[in-house]
């Protein structure tokens, strides 16, 4: 269990509950989780790190951006099944974006205190995509894994 005054921690954390959550979510599928736009700006890229609680859970995460990259069981990149993740804060809630990495015309998922599925040229509601379960099971594992632990 990571400590507050290790600084490494959190970062490490974060992307392991990132990808262990989403390899339960949507298996049998792995995933592997980077920051977004590394390849674009480097410098540009967004703050993984979050403050460690006593519990090493983040206690209050940045705004951030995450890539999950995923292969199948036998290890094949399937870069058609990779997502985006943004977490953010407002007001004391977590909320956070799911949308398909490469795929700009499929609908997208805000998640704040109830799932909503977006169009996301127009930001219209739509219906939930066939396989849009899993990130909806993803969505409410990751913001009850990130709540923070009540006084």
């Amino acid at each position: 269990m990571p400590t507050p005054d290790d600084e490494t921690a959190p970062n490490t954390d974060l992307v392991q509950l990132v990808a262990a959550a989403a390899d339960l979510c949507r298996r049998p599928l792995r995933h592997a989780v980077l920051p977004a736009r590394v390849e674009e700006d480097t410098a540009a890229a967004p703050d993984m790190e979050a403050d460690g609680a006593a519990d090493g859970k983040p206690d209050e995460a940045d705004d951030c951006c995450l890539r999950l990259e995923v292969r199948s069981p036998d290890g094949e990149r399937r870069p058609q099944d990779d997502l985006e993740l943004e977490l953010y804060r407002s007001g004391d809630g977590l909320n956070l974006t799911l949308a398909w990495a490469d795929d700009p015309d499929r609908p997208m998922l805000w998640h704040g205190q109830h799932p909503v599925w977006m169009r996301p040229d127009t930001g219209e509601r739509c219906e939930r995509p066939q396989d849009g379960a899993a990130l909806e099971a993803l969505a409410r594992r990751l913001r009850a894994l990130m709540a923070p632990a009540p006084a």
